[in-house]
């Protein structure tokens, strides 16, 4: 069984009209394959509840994550790491497999140790609606924050060089069919007008 993708809690960044963030909360994924359940990012403080209501329609609960996966260290990023207790936090490599059809892919810019996860999945239930049958999605964390750092080809603001985020950001965007931002909805790469059009 290939991977199955459940977007359990969107990402958010809200800004003041200066542009200084006011407040910023991480996606939420949920990476279910045969063999193993991941939570991919734990949100920032606040967001547990919402993020367990999500598990529970799923008819999952706390103890049945096996794994957690931050896509960097930033506490709007792992904030609820707490909520699963059973889990176990890894810490994947560059190109590590971790479970068939799910590998590391390190995208450092944004921070040193900020990695994406490449998922070649059969099904992506997102926003209760299940995208097209088949595709790579990218869950990217900060390497690719929001739509418009996509749609403006420019890395994330908050970056420790300039350099890498940059190329992090297009090596995500040579390989993603969809991208699962770390602040903002998923959105389609190979469509070009980044916008998903579900089925």
């Amino acid at each position: 069984m290939w991977p199955r993708i459940y977007l359990l809690k969107p990402g958010s960044i809200l800004r003041d009209p200066a542009g200084n963030i006011l407040d910023a909360r991480s996606s939420v994924t949920l990476i279910e394959s045969e063999r193993r359940r991941i939570i991919v990012d734990t949100g920032q403080e606040g967001d547990g509840e919402e993020i367990l209501k999500a598990l529970k329609r799923l008819g999952l609960g706390q103890s049945d994550i096996d794994f957690i996966i931050n896509t960097h260290s930033h506490p709007d990023h792992c904030a609820n790491n707490h909520l699963f207790s059973r889990a176990e936090v890894i810490f994947p490599e560059e190109g590590e497999l971790i479970t068939p059809g799910v590998r590391a892919l390190a995208t450092p810019g944004h921070s040193p140790d900020s990695i994406s996860l490449v998922v070649d999945a059969v099904a992506h239930h997102i926003e209760d609606r299940m995208a097209p049958a088949s595709g790579r999605v990218v869950i990217a964390g900060d390497a690719l924050p929001t739509l418009g750092n996509f749609q403006k080809r420019v890395p994330p603001a908050l970056h420790y060089d300039r350099a890498l985020a940059v190329a992090s950001m297009n090596r995500i965007i040579a390989i993603a069919d969809i991208v699962i931002p770390g602040h903002d909805r998923p959105f389609s790469v190979g469509g070009k007008d980044g916008e998903v059009h579900w089925a």
